[in-house]
Protein backbone atom coordinates (compact mmCIF):
# COMPACT_ATOMS: atom_id res chain seq x y z
CA UNK A 1 0.00 0.00 0.00
CA UNK A 2 2.82 2.41 0.88
CA UNK A 3 5.49 1.16 -1.53
CA UNK A 4 4.96 4.01 -3.96
CA UNK A 5 5.65 6.52 -1.15
CA UNK A 6 8.49 4.87 0.77
CA UNK A 7 10.91 4.31 -2.12
CA UNK A 8 12.35 7.85 -1.86
CA UNK A 9 13.14 10.26 1.00
CA UNK A 10 10.31 12.63 1.87
CA UNK A 11 9.63 15.82 3.76
CA UNK A 12 7.53 15.04 6.85
CA UNK A 13 5.04 17.88 7.26
CA UNK A 14 3.45 17.94 10.73
CA UNK A 15 0.32 19.98 11.40
CA UNK A 16 -2.30 19.66 14.15
CA UNK A 17 -4.98 20.49 11.57
CA UNK A 18 -5.18 20.06 7.81
CA UNK A 19 -7.96 20.95 5.36
CA UNK A 20 -8.02 18.01 2.95
CA UNK A 21 -11.54 18.51 1.57
CA UNK A 22 -14.80 20.01 2.75
CA UNK A 23 -16.22 16.63 3.78
CA UNK A 24 -13.31 15.99 6.17
CA UNK A 25 -13.56 18.49 9.06
CA UNK A 26 -9.97 18.11 10.30
CA UNK A 27 -9.36 21.87 10.27
CA UNK A 28 -10.61 24.92 12.14
CA UNK A 29 -9.42 27.79 9.98
CA UNK A 30 -6.44 29.43 8.34
CA UNK A 31 -3.70 27.20 9.78
CA UNK A 32 -5.39 24.05 8.53
CA UNK A 33 -6.28 25.55 5.17
CA UNK A 34 -2.66 26.61 4.71
CA UNK A 35 -1.56 23.04 5.55
CA UNK A 36 -3.96 21.70 2.94
CA UNK A 37 -2.71 24.15 0.33
CA UNK A 38 0.88 23.18 1.21
CA UNK A 39 0.01 19.54 0.50
CA UNK A 40 -1.85 20.42 -2.70
CA UNK A 41 0.98 22.46 -4.18
CA UNK A 42 3.63 19.92 -3.12
CA UNK A 43 1.59 17.36 -5.06
CA UNK A 44 1.30 19.63 -8.10
CA UNK A 45 5.08 20.17 -8.06
CA UNK A 46 5.96 16.49 -7.42
CA UNK A 47 7.77 17.54 -4.25
CA UNK A 48 7.93 14.34 -2.14
CA UNK A 49 6.02 15.01 1.07
CA UNK A 50 4.20 13.01 3.73
CA UNK A 51 1.77 14.96 5.88
CA UNK A 52 1.09 13.92 9.48
CA UNK A 53 -1.97 15.09 11.42
CA UNK A 54 -4.70 13.80 13.74
CA UNK A 55 -7.81 12.00 12.51
CA UNK A 56 -10.08 14.33 14.57
CA UNK A 57 -13.12 12.08 14.21
CA UNK A 58 -15.39 14.65 15.88
CA UNK A 59 -13.93 17.43 13.77
CA UNK A 60 -13.87 21.02 14.95
CA UNK A 61 -17.61 21.74 15.11
CA UNK A 62 -20.61 22.54 12.94
CA UNK A 63 -21.99 25.99 13.58
CA UNK A 64 -25.67 26.78 13.98
CA UNK A 65 -26.99 30.30 14.61
CA UNK A 66 -30.08 30.34 16.83
CA UNK A 67 -33.01 32.79 16.69
CA UNK A 68 -31.13 35.26 18.92
CA UNK A 69 -27.99 35.25 16.78
CA UNK A 70 -26.03 33.04 19.15
CA UNK A 71 -23.58 30.39 18.00
CA UNK A 72 -24.52 26.80 18.80
CA UNK A 73 -21.87 24.10 18.35
CA UNK A 74 -22.54 20.58 17.12
CA UNK A 75 -20.01 17.75 16.65
CA UNK A 76 -18.75 17.44 13.08
CA UNK A 77 -18.47 13.66 13.10
CA UNK A 78 -16.94 11.92 10.11
CA UNK A 79 -16.00 8.32 9.39
CA UNK A 80 -12.41 7.94 8.15
CA UNK A 81 -13.42 4.74 6.36
CA UNK A 82 -15.28 6.91 3.83
CA UNK A 83 -12.12 8.66 2.66
CA UNK A 84 -9.05 6.80 3.95
CA UNK A 85 -7.61 3.32 4.47
CA UNK A 86 -6.38 1.90 7.79
CA UNK A 87 -2.69 1.03 7.99
CA UNK A 88 -1.44 -2.11 9.70
CA UNK A 89 1.33 -0.50 11.73
CA UNK A 90 0.79 0.56 15.33
CA UNK A 91 3.19 2.16 17.77
CA UNK A 92 2.90 3.12 21.43
CA UNK A 93 3.73 6.22 23.43
CA UNK A 94 3.72 6.44 27.19
CA UNK A 95 1.14 8.83 28.61
CA UNK A 96 0.50 9.08 32.36
CA UNK A 97 2.61 5.97 32.85
CA UNK A 98 0.68 3.69 30.50
CA UNK A 99 1.10 2.65 26.91
CA UNK A 100 -1.21 4.45 24.51
CA UNK A 101 -1.34 2.78 21.11
CA UNK A 102 -1.51 4.84 17.95
CA UNK A 103 -2.58 3.67 14.51
CA UNK A 104 -3.10 5.68 11.35
CA UNK A 105 -5.32 6.11 8.35
CA UNK A 106 -3.85 6.73 4.93
CA UNK A 107 -5.50 9.51 2.96
CA UNK A 108 -4.12 9.94 -0.55
CA UNK A 109 -4.36 13.36 -2.10
CA UNK A 110 -4.53 13.32 -5.89
CA UNK A 111 -3.66 16.45 -7.82
CA UNK A 112 -5.72 17.47 -10.82
CA UNK A 113 -2.29 17.62 -12.51
CA UNK A 114 -1.67 13.93 -11.84
CA UNK A 115 0.49 13.65 -8.71
CA UNK A 116 -0.27 11.85 -5.43
CA UNK A 117 0.81 12.44 -1.83
CA UNK A 118 0.22 10.46 1.39
CA UNK A 119 -1.38 11.89 4.52
CA UNK A 120 -1.20 9.96 7.80
CA UNK A 121 -4.11 10.67 10.13
CA UNK A 122 -3.12 9.46 13.60
CA UNK A 123 -5.79 7.63 15.61
CA UNK A 124 -5.91 6.42 19.22
CA UNK A 125 -9.45 5.03 18.97
CA UNK A 126 -8.12 1.46 19.19
CA UNK A 127 -9.28 -1.59 21.13
CA UNK A 128 -5.93 -1.73 22.95
CA UNK A 129 -6.53 1.63 24.66
CA UNK A 130 -8.56 2.74 27.67
CA UNK A 131 -11.75 4.67 26.92
CA UNK A 132 -10.19 8.02 27.87
CA UNK A 133 -7.18 7.38 25.63
CA UNK A 134 -9.35 6.40 22.68
CA UNK A 135 -10.72 9.96 22.66
CA UNK A 136 -7.35 11.74 22.50
CA UNK A 137 -7.57 12.14 18.72
CA UNK A 138 -11.33 12.88 18.62
CA UNK A 139 -11.70 16.63 19.15
CA UNK A 140 -9.67 19.24 17.29
CA UNK A 141 -8.49 21.80 19.87
CA UNK A 142 -10.89 20.33 22.40
CA UNK A 143 -10.64 19.85 26.14
CA UNK A 144 -8.26 21.34 28.70
CA UNK A 145 -4.47 21.68 28.84
CA UNK A 146 -4.05 18.01 29.76
CA UNK A 147 -6.06 16.89 26.72
CA UNK A 148 -4.17 19.28 24.44
CA UNK A 149 -0.80 18.11 25.74
CA UNK A 150 -1.77 14.48 25.17
CA UNK A 151 -2.71 15.38 21.60
CA UNK A 152 0.65 17.04 21.08
CA UNK A 153 2.45 13.94 22.39
CA UNK A 154 0.51 11.80 19.93
CA UNK A 155 1.21 14.19 17.05
CA UNK A 156 4.90 14.87 17.69
CA UNK A 157 6.27 11.74 19.36
CA UNK A 158 3.70 9.32 17.94
CA UNK A 159 3.90 10.76 14.44
CA UNK A 160 7.71 10.49 14.33
CA UNK A 161 7.61 6.90 15.59
CA UNK A 162 4.91 5.85 13.15
CA UNK A 163 6.84 7.22 10.18
CA UNK A 164 9.77 5.04 11.21
CA UNK A 165 7.54 2.00 11.72
CA UNK A 166 6.15 2.46 8.20
CA UNK A 167 9.69 2.63 6.72
CA UNK A 168 9.50 6.23 5.58
CA UNK A 169 12.92 7.76 5.05
CA UNK A 170 12.63 11.35 6.18
CA UNK A 171 14.81 13.99 4.60
CA UNK A 172 13.48 16.87 6.72
CA UNK A 173 10.81 17.43 9.36
CA UNK A 174 8.65 20.54 8.94
CA UNK A 175 6.64 21.71 11.96
CA UNK A 176 3.65 23.84 10.99
CA UNK A 177 3.29 25.81 14.26
CA UNK A 178 4.60 24.51 17.59
CA UNK A 179 1.98 21.82 18.26
CA UNK A 180 4.29 19.09 16.94
CA UNK A 181 7.50 20.30 18.62
CA UNK A 182 7.75 17.19 20.81
CA UNK A 183 8.92 15.34 17.70
CA UNK A 184 12.24 17.10 18.39
CA UNK A 185 12.52 15.28 21.71
CA UNK A 186 11.93 11.99 19.91
CA UNK A 187 14.71 12.85 17.46
CA UNK A 188 17.06 13.75 20.34
CA UNK A 189 16.37 10.34 21.85
CA UNK A 190 17.33 8.72 18.55
CA UNK A 191 20.50 10.79 18.29
CA UNK A 192 21.90 10.17 21.75
CA UNK A 193 25.63 9.55 22.07
CA UNK A 194 26.80 6.35 23.78
CA UNK A 195 27.46 7.14 27.48
CA UNK A 196 31.14 6.31 27.14
CA UNK A 197 31.50 9.06 24.51
CA UNK A 198 30.03 11.81 26.70
CA UNK A 199 32.33 13.88 28.88
CA UNK A 200 31.09 15.21 32.23
CA UNK A 201 29.02 18.37 31.72
CA UNK A 202 28.48 17.76 27.99
CA UNK A 203 25.08 17.18 26.42
CA UNK A 204 24.46 13.50 25.62
CA UNK A 205 22.45 14.48 22.54
CA UNK A 206 23.56 15.31 19.02
CA UNK A 207 21.68 18.60 18.96
CA UNK A 208 23.31 19.88 15.72
CA UNK A 209 22.12 16.78 13.86
CA UNK A 210 18.55 17.18 15.12
CA UNK A 211 18.57 20.84 14.15
CA UNK A 212 19.72 19.93 10.65
CA UNK A 213 16.64 17.74 10.31
CA UNK A 214 14.04 20.26 11.50
CA UNK A 215 12.27 23.29 10.07
CA UNK A 216 9.73 25.37 11.95
CA UNK A 217 7.06 27.77 10.69
CA UNK A 218 5.60 30.07 13.33
CA UNK A 219 2.22 31.72 12.72
CA UNK A 220 1.53 33.57 15.96
CA UNK A 221 2.78 37.16 16.33
CA UNK A 222 1.82 37.53 19.99
CA UNK A 223 3.69 35.81 22.82
CA UNK A 224 0.54 34.85 24.73
CA UNK A 225 -0.73 32.83 21.78
CA UNK A 226 1.94 30.12 22.00
CA UNK A 227 1.23 26.79 23.71
CA UNK A 228 2.70 26.51 27.22
CA UNK A 229 2.39 23.65 29.67
CA UNK A 230 3.36 23.57 33.34
CA UNK A 231 6.19 21.22 34.22
CA UNK A 232 3.96 19.58 36.83
CA UNK A 233 1.65 18.59 33.98
CA UNK A 234 4.60 17.59 31.78
CA UNK A 235 6.07 15.31 34.45
CA UNK A 236 2.69 13.75 35.17
CA UNK A 237 1.73 13.12 31.53
CA UNK A 238 4.94 12.75 29.53
CA UNK A 239 7.22 9.86 30.30
CA UNK A 240 10.19 11.39 28.51
CA UNK A 241 13.40 9.48 28.08
CA UNK A 242 15.07 12.91 28.06
CA UNK A 243 15.69 14.36 31.49
CA UNK A 244 13.67 17.36 32.61
CA UNK A 245 16.73 19.60 32.94
CA UNK A 246 17.52 19.12 29.24
CA UNK A 247 13.92 19.90 28.29
CA UNK A 248 13.99 23.10 30.36
CA UNK A 249 17.15 24.25 28.61
CA UNK A 250 15.35 23.88 25.29
CA UNK A 251 11.78 24.88 26.15
CA UNK A 252 12.06 27.40 29.01
CA UNK A 253 12.65 27.22 32.74
CA UNK A 254 9.17 28.17 33.97
CA UNK A 255 6.92 26.31 31.53
CA UNK A 256 7.34 24.07 28.54
CA UNK A 257 6.93 26.57 25.71
CA UNK A 258 6.31 24.63 22.51
CA UNK A 259 7.45 27.51 20.33
CA UNK A 260 10.74 27.84 22.23
CA UNK A 261 11.27 24.11 21.92
CA UNK A 262 10.70 24.26 18.16
CA UNK A 263 12.98 27.28 17.80
CA UNK A 264 15.81 25.57 19.64
CA UNK A 265 15.48 22.34 17.70
CA UNK A 266 15.18 23.83 14.19
CA UNK A 267 17.93 25.00 11.86
CA UNK A 268 15.49 26.88 9.64
CA UNK A 269 12.73 29.04 11.13
CA UNK A 270 10.34 31.26 9.21
CA UNK A 271 7.43 33.59 9.66
CA UNK A 272 4.58 33.74 7.17
CA UNK A 273 4.99 37.31 5.89
CA UNK A 274 7.79 39.87 5.86
CA UNK A 275 6.24 41.95 8.64
CA UNK A 276 5.52 38.83 10.68
CA UNK A 277 9.17 37.79 10.43
CA UNK A 278 10.20 41.24 11.70
CA UNK A 279 7.79 40.94 14.63
CA UNK A 280 9.00 37.39 15.37
CA UNK A 281 12.64 38.44 15.34
CA UNK A 282 11.79 41.03 18.00
CA UNK A 283 9.78 38.50 20.00
CA UNK A 284 12.54 35.89 19.92
CA UNK A 285 15.91 37.68 20.13
CA UNK A 286 18.83 35.40 19.42
CA UNK A 287 17.01 33.44 16.72
CA UNK A 288 16.97 34.16 13.00
CA UNK A 289 13.44 34.10 11.65
CA UNK A 290 13.26 34.14 7.85
CA UNK A 291 10.25 35.26 5.84
CA UNK A 292 8.31 33.08 3.41
CA UNK A 293 5.01 34.79 2.76
CA UNK A 294 2.05 32.43 2.61
CA UNK A 295 0.21 31.62 -0.59
CA UNK A 296 -2.98 29.84 -1.59
CA UNK A 297 -3.56 26.93 -3.95
CA UNK A 298 -4.56 28.29 -7.37
CA UNK A 299 -6.93 25.56 -8.55
CA UNK A 300 -8.67 25.09 -5.17
CA UNK A 301 -9.58 28.74 -4.63
CA UNK A 302 -10.39 29.81 -8.17
CA UNK A 303 -14.07 29.65 -9.06
CA UNK A 304 -15.24 27.66 -12.06
CA UNK A 305 -15.95 30.73 -14.25
CA UNK A 306 -12.41 32.03 -13.70
CA UNK A 307 -10.85 28.58 -14.14
CA UNK A 308 -12.45 28.38 -17.58
CA UNK A 309 -11.28 31.90 -18.38
CA UNK A 310 -7.67 31.19 -17.38
CA UNK A 311 -7.67 27.78 -19.09
CA UNK A 312 -8.60 29.46 -22.36
CA UNK A 313 -6.27 32.45 -22.25
CA UNK A 314 -3.41 31.28 -19.97
CA UNK A 315 -3.47 27.46 -20.16
CA UNK A 316 -0.41 26.84 -17.93
CA UNK A 317 -1.73 28.98 -15.05
CA UNK A 318 -2.34 26.09 -12.62
CA UNK A 319 1.24 24.83 -12.71
CA UNK A 320 2.77 28.25 -13.26
CA UNK A 321 0.46 30.80 -11.65
CA UNK A 322 3.06 33.48 -12.38
CA UNK A 323 1.54 33.38 -15.87
CA UNK A 324 -1.36 35.36 -14.41
CA UNK A 325 0.88 38.43 -14.53
CA UNK A 326 -0.28 38.63 -18.15
CA UNK A 327 -3.94 38.91 -17.17
CA UNK A 328 -3.95 42.69 -17.49
CA UNK A 329 -3.17 42.44 -21.21
CA UNK A 330 -4.63 39.01 -22.14
CA UNK A 331 -8.08 39.31 -20.53
CA UNK A 332 -10.65 41.84 -21.62
CA UNK A 333 -12.63 43.81 -19.09
CA UNK A 334 -15.84 42.29 -20.40
CA UNK A 335 -14.82 38.63 -19.84
CA UNK A 336 -13.53 39.37 -16.34
CA UNK A 337 -16.75 41.12 -15.38
CA UNK A 338 -18.85 38.30 -16.84
CA UNK A 339 -16.90 35.62 -14.96
CA UNK A 340 -17.27 37.57 -11.73
CA UNK A 341 -21.00 38.07 -12.23
CA UNK A 342 -21.45 34.30 -12.53
CA UNK A 343 -19.57 33.79 -9.24
CA UNK A 344 -21.58 36.57 -7.61
CA UNK A 345 -24.89 35.00 -8.61
CA UNK A 346 -23.69 31.67 -7.17
CA UNK A 347 -22.90 33.36 -3.84
CA UNK A 348 -26.29 35.11 -3.80
CA UNK A 349 -28.02 31.75 -4.35
CA UNK A 350 -25.97 30.15 -1.55
CA UNK A 351 -26.88 32.98 0.82
CA UNK A 352 -30.56 32.58 -0.08
CA UNK A 353 -30.49 28.81 0.46
CA UNK A 354 -28.41 28.74 3.64
CA UNK A 355 -29.10 32.04 5.38
CA UNK A 356 -32.59 32.84 4.05
CA UNK A 357 -31.49 36.29 2.91
CA UNK A 358 -32.10 37.93 -0.46
CA UNK A 359 -29.34 40.01 -2.02
CA UNK A 360 -29.43 42.27 -5.07
CA UNK A 361 -27.02 41.24 -7.87
CA UNK A 362 -26.84 44.88 -8.95
CA UNK A 363 -25.39 46.15 -5.67
CA UNK A 364 -21.77 45.70 -4.54
CA UNK A 365 -21.14 43.06 -1.88
CA UNK A 366 -18.57 43.59 0.86
CA UNK A 367 -17.31 40.19 2.03
CA UNK A 368 -15.93 39.57 5.52
CA UNK A 369 -15.28 35.96 6.56
CA UNK A 370 -12.72 34.65 9.05
CA UNK A 371 -12.38 33.37 12.60
CA UNK A 372 -14.62 35.42 14.87
CA UNK A 373 -12.34 36.75 17.58
CA UNK A 374 -11.59 40.15 19.02
CA UNK A 375 -8.38 41.00 17.15
CA UNK A 376 -10.04 40.35 13.76
CA UNK A 377 -12.45 43.24 14.57
CA UNK A 378 -15.51 42.08 12.62
CA UNK A 379 -17.39 44.95 14.30
CA UNK A 380 -15.09 47.74 13.02
CA UNK A 381 -17.32 48.40 10.03
CA UNK A 382 -20.20 49.09 12.44
CA UNK A 383 -18.40 51.57 14.71
CA UNK A 384 -20.49 54.57 13.55
CA UNK A 385 -23.90 53.38 12.39
CA UNK A 386 -25.11 56.84 11.40
CA UNK A 387 -22.18 57.33 9.05
CA UNK A 388 -22.45 53.80 7.69
CA UNK A 389 -26.12 54.40 6.87
CA UNK A 390 -25.34 57.77 5.30
CA UNK A 391 -22.78 56.12 3.02
CA UNK A 392 -25.27 53.39 2.13
CA UNK A 393 -27.95 55.93 1.20
CA UNK A 394 -25.48 57.66 -1.11
CA UNK A 395 -23.89 54.52 -2.56
CA UNK A 396 -25.97 51.41 -1.68
CA UNK A 397 -24.05 48.24 -0.78
CA UNK A 398 -24.58 44.85 0.86
CA UNK A 399 -22.53 42.85 3.35
CA UNK A 400 -22.01 39.09 3.69
CA UNK A 401 -20.41 37.87 6.92
CA UNK A 402 -19.23 34.43 8.02
CA UNK A 403 -17.02 32.93 10.68
CA UNK A 404 -16.84 30.63 13.67
CA UNK A 405 -15.77 31.51 17.20
CA UNK A 406 -13.81 28.91 19.17
CA UNK A 407 -16.20 27.24 21.64
CA UNK A 408 -14.10 28.59 24.55
CA UNK A 409 -13.87 32.12 23.10
CA UNK A 410 -16.77 33.83 24.84
CA UNK A 411 -15.74 37.20 23.43
CA UNK A 412 -15.83 35.82 19.90
CA UNK A 413 -19.27 34.33 20.47
CA UNK A 414 -20.54 37.65 21.81
CA UNK A 415 -19.27 39.31 18.62
CA UNK A 416 -21.40 36.96 16.52
CA UNK A 417 -24.43 37.79 18.65
CA UNK A 418 -23.69 41.52 18.37
CA UNK A 419 -23.34 41.28 14.59
CA UNK A 420 -26.78 39.73 14.35
CA UNK A 421 -28.23 42.51 16.50
CA UNK A 422 -26.61 45.06 14.18
CA UNK A 423 -28.05 43.26 11.17
CA UNK A 424 -31.53 43.74 12.60
CA UNK A 425 -30.79 47.37 13.45
CA UNK A 426 -29.60 48.17 9.92
CA UNK A 427 -32.42 46.31 8.18
CA UNK A 428 -33.91 48.33 5.35
CA UNK A 429 -30.78 50.46 4.89
CA UNK A 430 -27.84 48.04 4.65
CA UNK A 431 -28.75 44.47 3.63
CA UNK A 432 -26.56 42.08 5.66
CA UNK A 433 -26.42 38.28 5.65
CA UNK A 434 -24.52 35.94 7.95
CA UNK A 435 -23.63 32.67 6.23
CA UNK A 436 -23.48 30.00 8.97
CA UNK A 437 -20.97 27.15 9.33
CA UNK A 438 -17.98 28.76 7.62
CA UNK A 439 -16.13 25.94 5.83
CA UNK A 440 -14.13 25.43 2.63
CA UNK A 441 -17.20 25.41 0.37
CA UNK A 442 -18.64 28.57 1.90
CA UNK A 443 -15.22 30.20 1.73
CA UNK A 444 -14.88 29.38 -1.96
CA UNK A 445 -18.24 30.97 -2.69
CA UNK A 446 -17.50 34.06 -0.61
CA UNK A 447 -14.04 34.91 -1.96
CA UNK A 448 -15.33 34.55 -5.52
CA UNK A 449 -18.74 36.20 -5.20
CA UNK A 450 -17.93 39.29 -3.13
CA UNK A 451 -17.07 42.51 -4.96
CA UNK A 452 -14.72 43.79 -2.25
CA UNK A 453 -12.84 41.71 0.32
CA UNK A 454 -12.71 43.40 3.72
CA UNK A 455 -10.09 42.68 6.41
CA UNK A 456 -9.77 44.76 9.57
CA UNK A 457 -7.37 43.15 12.09
CA UNK A 458 -5.59 44.89 14.93
CA UNK A 459 -1.96 45.47 13.99
CA UNK A 460 0.37 43.50 14.23
CA UNK A 461 -1.74 40.43 15.06
CA UNK A 462 -2.44 39.34 11.47
CA UNK A 463 0.60 37.14 10.87
CA UNK A 464 -0.29 36.74 7.21
CA UNK A 465 -3.93 36.20 6.33
CA UNK A 466 -4.80 34.33 3.13
CA UNK A 467 -8.47 35.03 2.40
CA UNK A 468 -7.60 38.15 0.40
CA UNK A 469 -5.19 36.08 -1.70
CA UNK A 470 -8.04 33.68 -2.52
CA UNK A 471 -10.23 36.61 -3.48
CA UNK A 472 -7.51 37.91 -5.83
CA UNK A 473 -7.63 34.71 -7.91
CA UNK A 474 -11.25 35.62 -8.60
CA UNK A 475 -10.56 39.22 -9.51
CA UNK A 476 -11.82 40.52 -6.16
CA UNK A 477 -9.80 43.44 -4.75
CA UNK A 478 -9.08 43.82 -1.04
CA UNK A 479 -9.92 46.72 1.27
CA UNK A 480 -7.71 45.95 4.22
CA UNK A 481 -5.65 47.12 7.17
CA UNK A 482 -1.96 47.17 6.25
CA UNK A 483 -0.84 44.11 8.19
CA UNK A 484 0.33 40.61 7.32
CA UNK A 485 0.51 39.88 3.60
CA UNK A 486 -1.36 43.04 2.59
CA UNK A 487 1.68 45.20 3.39
CA UNK A 488 3.38 43.37 0.53
CA UNK A 489 0.32 42.97 -1.70
CA UNK A 490 -1.32 46.37 -1.56
CA UNK A 491 -0.67 48.64 -4.52
CA UNK A 492 -3.12 51.43 -3.79
CA UNK A 493 -5.84 51.64 -6.41
CA UNK A 494 -4.24 48.82 -8.43
CA UNK A 495 -4.72 45.61 -6.38
CA UNK A 496 -7.14 47.13 -3.88
CA UNK A 497 -7.00 49.73 -1.13
CA UNK A 498 -5.42 50.24 2.27
CA UNK A 499 -7.29 51.27 5.40
CA UNK A 500 -5.07 53.85 7.11
CA UNK A 501 -1.34 53.14 7.03
CA UNK A 502 0.92 50.48 8.49
CA UNK A 503 1.96 52.62 11.46
CA UNK A 504 -1.38 54.31 12.18
CA UNK A 505 -3.20 54.27 15.49
CA UNK A 506 -5.93 51.64 15.64
CA UNK A 507 -8.47 54.13 16.99
CA UNK A 508 -8.49 55.94 13.64
CA UNK A 509 -9.16 52.85 11.53
CA UNK A 510 -12.96 53.13 11.49
CA UNK A 511 -12.85 56.69 10.15
CA UNK A 512 -10.23 55.68 7.57
CA UNK A 513 -12.43 52.76 6.49
CA UNK A 514 -15.48 54.99 6.05
CA UNK A 515 -13.45 57.59 4.15
CA UNK A 516 -12.06 55.02 1.74
CA UNK A 517 -15.47 53.43 1.16
CA UNK A 518 -17.29 56.73 0.67
CA UNK A 519 -14.69 58.64 -1.32
CA UNK A 520 -12.86 55.99 -3.36
CA UNK A 521 -14.18 52.42 -3.44
CA UNK A 522 -17.92 52.87 -3.91
CA UNK A 523 -17.67 55.85 -6.31
CA UNK A 524 -15.34 53.77 -8.50
CA UNK A 525 -17.77 50.84 -8.43
CA UNK A 526 -20.66 53.09 -9.46
CA UNK A 527 -18.72 54.93 -12.17
CA UNK A 528 -20.83 54.42 -15.33
CA UNK A 529 -17.67 53.72 -17.33
CA UNK A 530 -16.92 50.57 -15.23
CA UNK A 531 -13.48 50.48 -16.81
CA UNK A 532 -11.75 51.72 -13.65
CA UNK A 533 -13.26 48.94 -11.56
CA UNK A 534 -12.33 46.30 -14.12
CA UNK A 535 -8.74 47.54 -14.10
CA UNK A 536 -8.55 47.01 -10.32
CA UNK A 537 -9.94 43.51 -10.80
CA UNK A 538 -7.21 42.87 -13.37
CA UNK A 539 -4.64 44.27 -10.94
CA UNK A 540 -5.77 41.85 -8.22
CA UNK A 541 -5.21 38.95 -10.62
CA UNK A 542 -2.01 40.07 -12.34
CA UNK A 543 -0.21 41.58 -9.35
CA UNK A 544 -1.56 39.60 -6.35
CA UNK A 545 -2.68 36.17 -7.57
CA UNK A 546 0.40 35.76 -9.76
CA UNK A 547 2.65 36.01 -6.69
CA UNK A 548 0.70 35.16 -3.53
CA UNK A 549 0.15 31.50 -4.34
CA UNK A 550 1.30 28.27 -2.71
CA UNK A 551 3.27 27.19 -5.79
CA UNK A 552 5.69 30.08 -5.22
CA UNK A 553 5.59 29.41 -1.49
CA UNK A 554 6.51 25.72 -1.87
CA UNK A 555 9.28 26.42 -4.35
CA UNK A 556 10.79 28.74 -1.76
CA UNK A 557 10.47 26.14 1.02
CA UNK A 558 12.15 23.58 -1.23
CA UNK A 559 15.05 25.87 -2.16
CA UNK A 560 15.60 27.62 1.18
CA UNK A 561 14.53 25.13 3.84
CA UNK A 562 14.38 21.56 2.57
CA UNK A 563 17.42 21.50 0.27
CA UNK A 564 19.75 23.82 2.20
Amino acid sequence: MLDEYTHQPRIAYFSMEIALRNEIPTYSGGLGVLAGDTLRSATDLDLPLVAVSLVSRAGYFRQEIDAHGRQVEHPAMWDPRDWARPLNAKIAVTIEGRAVWIGAWLYEHESHLGGRQPVLLLDTDLDENLAEDREITHYLYGGDDVYRFKQEIVLGVGGARLLRALDFEILQYHMNEGHSALLGLELLRRHEYPPENVRPGESPYDLPRVRELCNFTTHTPVEAGHDRFSYDLVQRVLNASIDLAAIKRLAGEDKLNMTRLALNLSEYVNGVAKRHAEVSNRMFPGYRVHAITNGVHPFTWTSEPFRKLYDHHLPSWCHEPEQLVRADCCLSEAVIQEAHQQAKLALIERVRARAGASLDPGLPILGFARRMTAYKRPDLLFTDLERLQAIARKHPFQIVLAGKAHPHDEGGKRLIEQLHALMRQLEGVVPIAFLPDYDMDNARALVAGADVWLNTPLRPYEASGTSGMKAAFNGVPSLSILDGWWIEGCIEGVTGWAIGNDTGADDGDAAALYDKLEQVVLPLYYDPDRGGWARVMKGAISKSASYFNSSRMMRRYAAEAYLR
